[in-house]
């Protein structure tokens, strides 16, 4: 039922190099609790020998983004930023001390769990420690397409990876040939526009004297207008009576849109089942919100992650589907979560993207059988920045076949800029990935017109890239405590053409 994964290509993980560039936020972006303003974006490259005796490499990236894995108070934003070093010195390690050929996916299954338990007992919770093996692994299907001179979307409807149910028992007798077969190939997503705590709603809100005067969106008014989404991801901030008053000032402007839609994300900001309760009687109760409540889609990780798989949710699904997120940390976490109430769960590049993969095959099984609750994925990765990150993440959604992904790093961080980039990595990237970006002043943005972002040019040859960052604007990653070696990575490639 499975063959294609026994045909799987096998090969040897020779080398896997970590680096690091910086990020600077041209807006501030509050969650939660925490307010960042810069983080730093990592890279992971792989370089693969196959059995044939031919080699490549691959690459991915993803920001390091503090108080989203931890949200430990007594951990502090460069506390987590080292403990997601630490995860990709974990992984750097395990991946290359051993080499024996096996499928990518083969790869991944072999560390998962062990990885999951060196992270513990370096003090990282389960999202930390798959951050690292999530890059990793992504990197290594990279070099797998380029190897085999396929796209990301060709390497899975062949299941070159090898995906099976080794990680997760409960798809055993699941046809993963049929469900690679049936994976679409969007040509365009929408984008879906996070409205942090402190997003100013209005013009009239913005604070002259701290507004990056770029010429781009700030409030909420200037990005429907700029970009003219009608998808939008409204956070809370878990106090009922401030977030009401907040989601009131926010219907106001969007009554601007003809057709819209929103989510909600509580970033496990209430702390117990009553509070929520509370929040979703005053929305009901709130005439001024009718509208607003009638296409809200999901809430997104109401309750905190030490709580949200122990209790039963599912009296307060009634009035909203529930999915998880930041509970999602394990591969074992959906069906866990589905069991206490929840309809779905994300889909992010940062928790791997076989997890993404294995959830969705879920969601296949169980809209199959006979289950009254309808189970589905969401894309939620607001950080993505443009290049390998954004890249990476719209293919693996496009593949999913999602209408909506949340995206904002386009809002947040001013492009190639951001990430300090060259003028001539830029211009690689816009050259080589046409419609996805577009020239904005000093720098390459991602591109969204009407609300949509064009996915055409990630079905090319590796893993949604046909542009590499340059290697040499980027800086080896070493943990300051728990680095494994001393060595400066070779650049055997340094220009941006893979």
């Amino acid at each position: 039922m499975n063959n294609r994964a026994l045909h799987a290509p096998r090969f040897a993980v020779t080398r896997i190099e970590c680096f690091e560039r910086p990020v600077t936020l041209r807006l501030p972006f509050r969650f939660g609790a925490a307010t960042v303003h810069s983080a730093s974006q990592a890279f992971v490259r792989a370089t693969i020998r196959g059995t044939d005796g031919r080699t490549a490499q691959g690459m991915a990236a993803e920001l390091m983004i503090p108080k989203w894995f931890d949200k430990s108070p007594d951990r502090s934003n460069a506390r987590n930023l080292d403990d997601l070093r630490a995860s990709l010195v974990l992984a750097r390690a395990a991946y290359s001390s051993n080499s024996a050929p096996r499928t990518a996916f083969g790869h991944a299954a072999f560390h998962y769990r062990a990885l999951l338990e060196e992270g513990s007992r370096a003090g990282l919770n389960a999202l930390t420690a798959s951050y690292g093996p999530a890059l990793t692994d992504r990197a290594i299907l990279d070099a797998l397409c380029r190897v085999r001179d396929v796209s990301f979307g060709t390497a899975l409807w062949l299941n070159l990876p090898g995906l099976g149910a080794e990680l997760a028992p409960d798809l055993a007798h699941f046809d993963f040939d049929a469900f690679f077969s049936a994976l679409p190939a969007l040509t365009c997503i929408d984008a879906r526009h996070t409205v942090g705590m402190a997003d100013p709603l209005t013009e009239d809100e913005i604070d002259r004297a701290s507004a990056p005067g770029d010429g781009l969106p700030v409030a909420l008014t200037e990005v429907i207008a700029h970009y003219r989404n009608r998808y939008f991801k409204l956070k809370l901030g878990g106090d009922v009576d401030a977030d009401i008053a907040r989601l009131r000032r926010i219907a106001q402007v969007l009554e601007s849109v003809p057709d819209y839609r929103v989510t909600l994300d509580g970033n496990e900001q209430f702390a117990e089942p009553q509070a929520l309760a509370a929040f979703q009687r005053a929305l009901i109760a709130d005439p001024a919100l009718a509208r607003l409540r009638g296409v809200i889609l999901y809430l997104e990780q109401p309750l905190p992650r030490a709580v949200a798989l122990d209790i039963d949710v599912r009296a307060l699904a009634r009035d909203m589907p529930l999915i998880v997120d930041e509970s999602d940390a394990t591969i074992e976490a959906f069906p866990l979560a589905r069991a206490h109430g929840y309809a779905g769960c994300s889909s992010k590049s940062c928790k791997g993207v076989y997890k993404s993969l294995l959830n969705a095959a879920r969601c296949i099984r169980w809209n199959s059988g006979f289950d009254a609750v309808h189970a589905f994925m969401t894309g939620e990765d607001l950080t993505a920045q443009p290049g390998l990150a954004v890249q990476q993440d719209l293919a693996l959604a496009g593949i999913l076949g999602l209408a909506h992904v949340e995206r904002n790093g386009h809002h947040y961080a001013a492009g190639f800029a951001g990430q300090h980039a060259s003028r001539r990595e830029q211009q690689a990237f816009l050259d080589a990935q046409p419609g996805l970006y577009e020239a904005a002043g000093d720098t390459v943005r991602l591109a969204i017109r009407e609300g949509r972002i064009a996915l055409a040019s990630l079905a090319t040859r590796g893993f949604a890239s046909a542009a590499w960052p340059e290697i040499e604007t980027l800086s080896p990653m070493q943990h300051p405590e728990r680095a494994q070696d001393n060595e400066h990575p070779r650049n055997e490639r340094q220009g941006n053409r893979p």
